[in-house]
């Protein structure tokens, strides 16, 4: 089998990735086996390019399943942990904009009372 690109896989839906990927897996199989009988050395060089198919099909099924609970949680209050945003431990602590915006009652009595005073002077 030729070497899978990441392109073509993406534009396939999930039943045919999983047919490919057993597909892969058999032939690993089959080249390990003649690995240890003895088989060809351009059969041998072939196992590292089936590990990487293989490894490129679970990427893009990852990253479809991902995309996927992406779409499913939106709108949802809560997300998982593995799909939020990773930023830093301090921007995730920080005040969120509604939050910060919040003034206490003695904030709200102290504006509305001693206003900001607004002059015409004339220079």
């Amino acid at each position: 089998m030729v070497r899978v690109k990441a392109p073509a896989l993406r534009a396939k839906n999930k039943d045919e990735l999983v047919k490919q990927l057993e597909e892969l897996k058999a032939e690993l199989s089959s080249l390990q086996v003649q690995k240890v009988t003895g088989g060809a050395t351009n059969k041998l060089s072939k196992i590292k390019d089936v590990r990487k198919s293989i490894a490129r099909c679970h990427t893009v099924l990852r990253a479809n399943q991902r995309e996927n609970l992406r779409k499913f949680y939106q709108k949802k209050k809560y997300m998982p942990l593995d799909l939020r945003p990773k930023k830093t431990r301090a921007l995730r602590r920080a005040l969120t904009k509604s939050e910060a915006s919040l003034k206490t009652k003695r904030q709200h009595k102290k504006e509305a009372h001693f206003s900001l005073r607004v002059y015409a002077i004339k220079a």
